[in-house]
């Protein structure tokens, strides 16, 4: 018998080759990647300065300009970032809460006031204050508090150079303070809000919550699904009756899941703000996931499986990642249609943001689904018999 004349042996090349591409397909995500319009929010509410016989200044306009001129893109490129105008500070960290704005850089109403006072003998340093919103991403917000960063540095330096410049014309001296202030004349001061936190995983702990969630909705479904095969039912009403305890057994699975997650993820010591509202989340999460995959199944059988591998390994990666890092196939094609994407977001929410277990989106979506999948699932007695089932039960 020669190996070589065996299909399967002859196809495993390109098999192999086939998987190795599609799991190499799965890094092209994380490889490089760059942030399109990501909204930061700018608030300038400086009021200005009448400087002696000259026209009133404002450097918190001048800053706006320059600032947003910096960060423009060239010419066929999406701008890094999308700064947007906020009245005030309020309104800032209200839509940080909101999920809004990654970050803000705020500059005060007297900031014109105490730049102009460097050049006095009273100097009094202009102060600027940045904001990263941490919870909303990891990656994203180490990012924006170093082009915060800077930004504010380049400031500095601009400042200075031009306070320099404005003295050397004038011809005068300066004191040992005007000196030093005039080293790093503008004071920044970093805030973070809605902090991650330590045992956090860096702000990566809703992705990691996800994983053990996802593969017990997926395994209890599978188990349930054989356990249901095996049983022969006559009549639809039988099949309407075992569709029904494979919902309430799935429930009690999903509770199982959700609380035995959240129990076993805070024993290993992940800061889990709430335990009770986080695994009753979870378990309303693994039963959305339960009944979507064992209505798939219900219809197509086994068939169904790759649909939620791949989703697995192509959507992990996407589950860490701020939507604005991403290219627009995997945003539009990949992204949006990933439903434990609102499992993430609603940790997100009860972790970082102060949140309860209430009937916001992430929770509304995960439910939406979970009711649409039942119905798909009950739906399925309708489905015909196969033939050798049929056959086996005229006989």
């Amino acid at each position: 018998m020669n190996l070589f004349k065996e299909k399967l042996v002859l196809l495993s090349p390109v098999i192999v080759l086939a998987v190795a591409l599609i799991f190499c397909l799965t890094m092209v995500p994380s490889i490089n990647p760059a942030p399109k319009n990501l909204p930061i929010a700018i608030v300038n509410e400086d009021q200005g300065v009448q400087l002696p016989n000259q026209q009133k200044l404002n450097l918190g306009k001048e800053l706006l300009k320059s600032i947003k001129k910096a960060s423009s893109a060239n010419e066929g490129e999406a701008a890094k970032v999308k700064w947007i105008e906020v009245n005030s500070e309020d309104k800032a960290i209200a839509g940080f809460n909101d999920r809004d704005y990654y970050g803000a850089i705020i500059i005060p109403k007297d900031f014109s006031t105490k730049q102009a006072s460097l050049q006095t003998a009273n100097p009094s340093v202009p102060e600027m204050k940045i904001y990263v919103n941490q919870g909303m991403n990891a990656t994203a917000s180490n990012m924006v508090s170093q082009m915060l960063t800077q930004i504010t540095a380049n400031i500095n330096s601009t400042v200075s150079k031009q306070l320099f410049a404005n003295l050397e014309k004038q011809g005068g001296s300066i004191t040992l303070q005007q000196a030093s202030l005039l080293a790093a004349p503008v004071s920044v001061e970093t805030i973070l809000v809605n902090k991650t936190g330590t045992n956090s995983a860096n702000g990566n702990a809703p992705v990691l919550m996800f994983q053990p969630i996802w593969m017990s909705s997926l395994l209890g479904a599978v188990l349930l699904f054989l356990a249901n095969k095996k049983m022969k039912f006559q009549t639809k009403k039988e099949k309407l009756t075992g569709k029904f305890m494979q919902v309430l057994f799935g429930a009690l699975l999903a509770l199982i899941a959700g609380f035995g997650t959240a129990s076993f993820a805070s024993g290993l010591g992940l800061n889990i703000p709430d335990i009770s509202e986080t695994a009753l989340f979870l378990a309303v999460a693994s039963f959305s996931f339960y009944l979507m995959i064992s209505a798939v199944f219900a219809w197509i059988g086994f068939a169904g499986m790759p649909i939620f591998i791949l989703a697995l390994f192509f959507g992990l990666p996407l589950l860490s990642m701020a939507p604005e890092f991403m290219s627009t196939f995997y945003h539009d094609w990949i992204y949006a249609w990933l439903p434990f994407r609102f499992l993430v977001d609603g940790l997100r929410e009860l972790f970082y943001f102060g949140g309860h277990l209430s009937l916001n989106e992430p929770t509304i979506v995960l439910l939406g689904i979970g009711c649409v999948s039942l119905v798909v699932f009950i739906a399925s007695v309708l489905k015909p018999a196969p033939k050798t089932e049929l056959h086996s039960e005229t006989i």
